[in-house]
């Protein structure tokens, strides 16, 4: 889960959050973990999310500029964005 560990504010439920549906917060959640290699996070998408890698990864791009999911979970959208355009920077 997205933000599992981390402090929130008293009252918050992330499960409410505007803007985001159940499979935009699961596909965070799931961005949000390491993986040891690309096939393994390939099946997991697969298995746990039900559906293929290259629309776990074209939802997760979008969400990527949501300001919706920046509010729900910054630490991971932050990492996600420089990751992001440390990839575009190196192919310039």
């Amino acid at each position: 889960m997205a933000g599992a560990g981390r402090s929130e504010a008293p009252g918050t439920d992330r499960a409410e959050t505007p803007g985001l549906d159940e499979t935009d917060r699961a596909v965070l959640a799931f961005a949000a973990r390491g993986w040891s290699s690309p096939g393994a996070r390939e099946r997991a998408i697969r298995e746990r999310l039900d559906m293929s890698p290259t629309r776990y990864f074209q939802l997760l791009n979008a969400l990527l500029d949501d300001v919706h999911a920046l509010a729900y979970d910054p630490v991971t959208v932050n990492r996600l964005r420089r990751e992001r355009q440390e990839r575009r920077d190196r192919t310039r």
